[in-house]
């Protein structure tokens, strides 16, 4: 199966229980895969770096909050997407509703990995590490975690600006030894 249908599946495999808003979490253990001949099959991820832990940016908080007591059963096994009649929400109904939420933005270009992508690529860009995105995105290996460590040009200003700082402040520290020492001497 390709990456997109692993991410879907893990989308499509969250239950309430899953979701920790006090510590802004979200737990991933469970993927509902359709296959194209309409068998759905429920189970882990693929791989054991797949199950893992991930933290929620806090401004997303809210609205998983909102959509937990809007749309999610109490029980914690509740999915926390469901079709209209509150059964699985299935891949071509995900896929319906992505299409006319892409179209209304004018992007019909976009693809539902698209997404995956992104925050993957914003995640590489606060400078985490190539380990730190291998666990973010459940992969065991490095691979796919490069993909997303690409240069870009505001990520290289922002490291020079680290790298004058990190000066900066050593220069600060050596001006005040100095002094201290001075004013010991006189």
């Amino acid at each position: 199966m390709s990456g997109e249908w692993s991410r879907r599946g893990e989308l499509l495999g969250l239950r309430r229980k899953d979701i920790d808003l006090m510590h802004g979490t979200v737990r991933v253990e469970t993927t509902r895969q359709q296959l194209r001949n309409g068998t759905v099959i429920v189970g882990p991820p693929k791989s054991q770096a797949g199950l893992r832990t991930v933290s929620v940016p806090p401004h997303i908080t809210l609205a998983l909050a909102k959509h937990l007591d809007s749309y999610v059963l109490s029980e914690a096994d509740a999915l926390l997407f469901t079709g209209v009649k509150g059964g699985p929400l299935r891949v071509h109904v995900l896929q319906k509703f992505w299409d006319r939420a892409r179209r209304s933005i004018g992007r019909s270009d976009l693809h539902l990995h698209d997404l995956c992508h992104s925050g993957n690529t914003w995640a590489a860009a606060t400078g985490a590490s190539t380990r730190e995105l291998m666990a973010r995105m459940g992969h065991a290996s490095p691979r796919a975690a490069l993909i997303y460590q690409h240069a870009t040009e505001d990520r290289d200003k922002a490291i020079a600006a680290a790298l004058s700082s990190r000066v900066e402040s050593a220069e600060v520290s050596h001006i005040r030894h100095n002094d201290s020492s001075a004013d010991q001497l006189a």
